[in-house]
């Protein structure tokens, strides 16, 4: 059911919360920032919302579009240069998407008494809107599911830049006013940004590419970026809208989760998560030892959170962003793959 003025009167709060996030130095301000009052919202039930409201998903799956395009367009030529060098810790992510994924499956399956479907899913360790999506389809709870996808993503974006800015002795990442948008893209380049989107819709159809919406345009992104055909430039405001309005559609995905529920799912998530980061830390100081690379930048690489978030904490780092982001574009590519084979074996069994 379609309810327009409740939906704009839902964006302009998360609006606000976008904007108390940041000023509040969280890490993805325009993300969590909704994200939290959407689902403080959600949780609160029919005393907030008109029965039968749903955000529209169709304006979810624009901005999606957006968030695809611009991870994706981080995907350069420069990427690929070390990339015969990178074989050890290309092997080594994969062990560790392997071995997070496998920890995280007991986690929820044991500990938290979740069915295969909701379990396997919300045990992969980045893939977040593959996993939504690929979850749904297999008919996993889409609330629980969200419920742990985002406190990985909250904890692991949080968590980790504070803790690094604590050792470092300065702000780091979205919390530094770094970004990969730009502030100065043309409006004329709008229509191309648009195009771009919509051919990446298409292409992941044709395709039938996991989660489509998001890697179609990923993927029509970094081939006009490598091919040097065309650099998408995103402008900031655009990309802040963007996550305000996935941040706020996924918020809503809380809707009937009580508070019993989420504290149950946070208690998981910090093992989980904690569990992960642990691993995380063991592989980058083996890869620190054996490849000279330096344990901190390794741990990003490794850290299963945001592409963009991760690469960010690394400019702040002074670090490589490119080999960064070419780590964690890697394991999202490497959790959709084993998402999208292991997930038809157990749909089979389900």
């Amino acid at each position: 059911m379609q309810h327009p003025a409740t939906t704009s009167a839902l964006l302009c709060l998360c609006s606000i919360g976008a904007f108390a996030a940041q000023w509040a130095g969280l890490p993805l301000p325009f993300l969590i920032g909704p994200l939290l009052v959407s689902a403080t919202i959600a949780t609160a039930g029919g005393r907030l919302l008109p029965e039968g409201y749903g955000f529209p998903n169709w304006l979810r799956v624009t901005f999606i579009t957006v968030i695809g395009l611009i991870i994706g367009a981080q995907v350069t030529a420069d990427l690929f240069q070390t990339l015969p060098l990178l074989g050890v810790s290309f092997s080594a992510l994969a062990l560790f998407v392997v071995l997070s994924h496998g920890f995280n499956y007991a986690v929820f399956r044991l500990l938290g008494g979740y069915d295969k479907a909701t379990a396997f899913y919300s045990a992969s360790p980045g893939g977040l809107f593959e996993a939504l999506a690929m979850g749904e389809e297999a008919g996993a709870d889409p609330a629980r599911l969200i419920l742990q996808q985002f406190l990985r993503i909250i904890l692991v974006v949080t968590l980790l830049p504070i803790g690094l800015s604590l050792w470092i002795g300065a702000p780091i990442g979205s919390s530094a006013g770094m970004t990969f948008a730009r502030d100065a893209v043309p409006w004329s380049s709008l229509p191309l940004i648009a195009l771009a989107g919509l051919a990446g819709i298409v292409v992941g159809h044709l395709l039938r590419l996991p989660a489509r919406q998001l890697t179609g345009p990923m993927a029509v992104a970094a081939a006009l970026s490598v091919s040097d055909l065309y650099h998408i430039d995103m402008p900031q405001w655009l990309v802040n809208i963007a996550q305000i309005v996935v941040g706020t559609a996924l918020g809503m995905r809380f809707t009937g989760l009580g508070p019993t529920v989420i504290l149950r799912g946070a208690r998981l998530s910090f093992i989980s998560v904690g569990g992960m980061l642990l691993m995380a830390a063991v592989f980058a100081e083996a890869l620190h030892l054996f490849m000279g690379e330096p344990f901190d930048v390794m741990l990003i690489s490794f850290a299963p959170g945001g592409v963009t978030e991760m690469a960010l904490v690394a400019l702040s780092l002074q670090a490589n962003p490119a080999l960064v982001t070419l780590h964690h574009i890697w394991r999202i590519l490497v959790t959709v793959i084993g998402l999208s084979l292991i997930g038809r074996l157990l749909r089979r069994h389900l």
